[in-house]
Order: C-alpha cells, then sequence, then structure tokens
C-alpha cells in the first residue's frame, strides 16, 4: 500500500452506538488516499465490539487505551500517522463525503495554510439536522482571530503540529483552543464556507463539561501571553465605587457572606500575580477605611470627584488619572472590576487581560451568550434581531455585556475612549454572571455567598 496523503482518526468514549456511522462515513470518502486510526478510550460499552466488526480492513487500525483523555489521544494518533495532513472525527460525529477532497485540496494548493476547517451541520441523537453552522471567511470578513475551530474536523499538517509541540495533555480539555493558541501567530489559517461534516448533540459530548473547558481555556491563554505582558507593564486593576446612584447608597459597603462587597473584590485582585497595582477609586472617604484594612502594598485609595460617579458621566477621565500615576506614558494596561458583580473569580479576572492581548483588540469584556430569541421593534411589529432559522453564521450570535469586567490599553486614555475601536469578548461561566443592581438581586447573592452578616 502507498504512502497515505491524510491521517484520519476516531476517539470513542462510550460512544459505540454511534460509531458504525463514523467509521462508514469515513470509508465513504471520495478520495481513498487515507489512513484511519479508531481508538477506544476506555469505553464501557460496545465501543470494542463495533471497532472488530472492521479490524480486517486494509487501511484501518485499531488502538486501545486506558481513559488516558482525548488530548492524550490525539498525540497518540499524532505519534503514529503517516499522512502529510491529520483530521480528528469525533466518534459520535459523520463526515460528509467530500471532506477529505475539499479540505486536503486547500492545503495542497496553499502551502503557507497550516490548517483549515469547515462549516458544519447541527444534529440530533438520531442524525436529524436542525441547524447549519456558518463562520465568516477568515483575513476577509473575519478579521479577530479569538474563536478557535473545532478540534474536530480540522486538517492540519502533521509537520506543523508536530513542531508546535502537539496537544497539551495537562489540561485534559480544549484541543481546539489549545491548537488555535499555538498555530494562529506563526501561520496562516483558513477555513471554506461549505457544511463538510455532522455535529451530533446529544447530552454526552466530550465538551459537555463546561467548567473543565473553561478552565482550560483560561489557563491557555494565560501561559500564551505570560511573555508578552513584559511589554505591557504595568497591569492595574481598578475597582470603582460611589456613594449615590445605586439602588442603595454605598453599596460597596453592603456585606455579603460576612464581608462587605468591596473587601470581597480586593481580595479576589489581590489574589492574582498579574496586578502591578489594585486601587479603589471612591467619592466617600470613608472607602480608604476599608483600604487600610490590607497590607499589600500593591493596594492603594484613590478619591473620585462626585461628578465623576454619575451613571452618565465617563469614567475615562478617572481612570486616566489613576493610570499616569503608575504608568506616565500610558504603555500598559487597566482592568476595571466592577463590584456589583461579586461572584467573578479571580480566573475570570486574568482572563480580560489575555484576551484582549492574544486576540490583538484593543479592550476586551465580559460577556454571557443570549440563547433565547430577541426582538425590535419596526414599524410593521416586532422583528427577530437573531434569527433562529436552520441557517445561521458566527456572526449572528448575541452576547449581552454583563458590566462586570473590562481590560483596556491605557492608550485609549489619550483619545478620551475606554475601549478603543476594536473590542473583543470572553464567555464568563454562567455562575459568575449575576449583577446586583437591586435590592432582590442583593439578597440572592447573600443567600448564595451563606448569609448576610
Amino acid at each position: 500500500m502507498s504512502k497515505p496523503r491524510i491521517t484520519v482518526y476516531i476517539p470513542s468514549h462510550n460512544y459505540g452506538r454511534f460509531l458504525s456511522e463514523a467509521i462508514e462515513s469515513v470509508l465513504r470518502q471520495s478520495v481513498t488516499d487515507w489512513e484511519l486510526f479508531v481508538i477506544d478510550d476506555g469505553s464501557t460499552d460496545d465501543t470494542a465490539a463495533v471497532m472488530k466488526l472492521y479490524e480486517a480492513h486494509p487501511t484501518i487500525r485499531l488502538f486501545s487505551t486506558g481513559g488516558i483523555g482525548l488530548t492524550a489521544v490525539c498525540n497518540l494518533a499524532l505519534s503514529h500517522a503517516q499522512g502529510d495532513y491529520i483530521v480528528r472525527l469525533d466518534g459520535d460525529d459523520v463526515f460528509d463525503e467530500n471532506i477529505l477532497l475539499v479540505l486536503g485540496h486547500v492545503l495542497e494548493s496553499n502551502p503557507e495554510m497550516a490548517l483549515v476547517f469547515p462549516d458544519y451541520y447541527m444534529v440530533d441523537p438520531f442524525g436529524e439536522v436542525y441547524s447549519t453552522e456558518r463562520r465568516k471567511k477568515l483575513y476577509t470578513d473575519n478579521h479577530t482571530f479569538d474563536t478557535p475551530p473545532h478540534g474536530a474536523c480540522t486538517m492540519i499538517r502533521v509537520s506543523v503540529l508536530k513542531e508546535v509541540g502537539g496537544y497539551r495533555e495537562d489540561l485534559k480539555a480544549q484541543d481546539g483552543f489549545d491548537l488555535w493558541s499555538k498555530i494562529f501567530e506563526r501561520y496562516k489559517s483558513t477555513n471554506v464556507n461549505l457544511p463538510l461534516f455532522y455535529y451530533r448533540q446529544h447530552g454526552n459530548n466530550l465538551t459537555t463539561n463546561s467548567q473543565r473547558i473553561f478552565n482550560a481555556r483560561r489557563q491557555i491563554k494565560k501561559d500564551f501571553v505570560r511573555d508578552k505582558l513584559k511589554d505591557l507593564l504595568p497591569v492595574i486593576a481598578v475597582i470603582p465605587c460611589r456613594r449615590n446612584f445605586d439602588f442603595v447608597t454605598d453599596l460597596w459597603n453592603e456585606k455579603m457572606g460576612g464581608k462587605t462587597l468591596l473587601e470581597r473584590e480586593i481580595e479576589v485582585c489581590l489574589s492574582s500575580d498579574l496586578f502591578n497595582y489594585v486601587v479603589v477609586a471612591s467619592d466617600n472617604p470613608l472607602t480608604e477605611e476599608t483600604v487600610k484594612k490590607f497590607s499589600d502594598k500593591r493596594l492603594s485609595f484613590a478619591l473620585r470627584d462626585s461628578q465623576s460617579t454619575i451613571r452618565s458621566a465617563s469614567i475615562v477621565p478617572t481612570l486616566e488619572s489613576i493610570a499616569k500615576k503608575f504608568d506616565p506614558d500610558l504603555n500598559g494596561i487597566t482592568v476595571i472590576r466592577y463590584l456589583q458583580s461579586p461572584f467573578v473569580t479571580v480566573g475570570s479576572i486574568e482572563e480580560s487581560v489575555a484576551t484582549m492581548v492574544m486576540s490583538g483588540a484593543d479592550s476586551s469584556t465580559a460577556v454571557e451568550e443570549i440563547v433565547s430569541q430577541v426582538f425590535r421593534r419596526t414599524r410593521y411589529g416586532m422583528e427577530p434581531v437573531n434569527p433562529q432559522g436552520e441557517f445561521r453564521s458566527d456572526f449572528d450570535l448575541l452576547y449581552r455585556d454583563l458590566l462586570s469586567c473590562v481590560a483596556t490599553y491605557n492608550r485609549n486614555f489619550r483619545s478620551g475612549s475606554l475601549t478603543g475601536r476594536s473590542i473583543v469578548s470572553y464567555v464568563m461561566p454562567p455562575a459568575e454572571c449575576l449583577n446586583i443592581d437591586t435590592e432582590q438581586k442583593l439578597q440572592i447573592a447573600r443567600v448564595v455567598a451563606g448569609g448576610a452578616s
């Protein structure tokens, strides 16, 4: 048998009921210069029995691993790959019969491209298509690189993947984001606007452990920007407080779980080694008494003008004044942490900085994806802003600003702007999305935190 051009591998962990369909979709490909690895990673269902049906096929190799995890499985496949290109098909998904033809041709015709990924169909557990997911074209319609492709069904040059060290196994998640963070700065990538695989949603997908994925994403971003931040110092955290204009006077002094909101937020910010300075900015001098309770030399107090706390007033002059004290040339970064969102973790705060630096944008903000349909009023009645139909692109998604955490370059303050021209976002875990803007939400937060005093 001649050397294969493309290596395909299918990991399966208890996907036995879908596995035959996945394997058969490779066998139906319109090109034949491929090899296929099927890898049973510690399954307890009938995965092994399904694999045995294909053991005699000349281009299929079967592997059995003891629950080593997805990224380790990816590295196993990479170590055995004989092809020039490699692509993963999850055991519960299905290839279109032309995916290897199309993606292989793109890489063959564009030697400067390291990877290529297609659009895809969303299907239910029974294989019925309910949506077509489309990504805008990189470099032409999409100039931000903050959203990686799926780890699955992305075709990658084997030489490039080996050069960047394969996949990180310490995180046990986020193979797609890990790969993207290693490749997008060094090489060009591309996508094709054809749906070329079927992405099955059934509640037990590899990608359903959301907190594990959030944590892995954060760690990848933080590691990626660690060296870059050396040229962007100082990094300043600012916690704005005010006496009036919230639903209660001195909201910062309200207690939750035995501590004031300000005390909680100071503790979170000081727990990060990312910040060179942490500044509490308030128009109430009594706020400084809370600041004095902490001995960390990075922490200080700045008295704000009461006029700057009005809801319609810009916070930029306050931030610029603070930034210039520690960063006269405005070369660094400021993170605004609003204490009205008391459950935001240090990981999410650090992610605001890492997301901005990694993407090359002017600022970043924490958001929550709006999954329900949103309407706007027109002269003819209500019109959906985010259509829920079968066909949608990544630019059809809507997000809600959580008013919890914003990272920005200090240079933006020179033009009076908080965010600059280019804003990117990162999605906050649901448990961190509560914003205290009413008495009722304050009481809810107290219950969640474990008491009012």
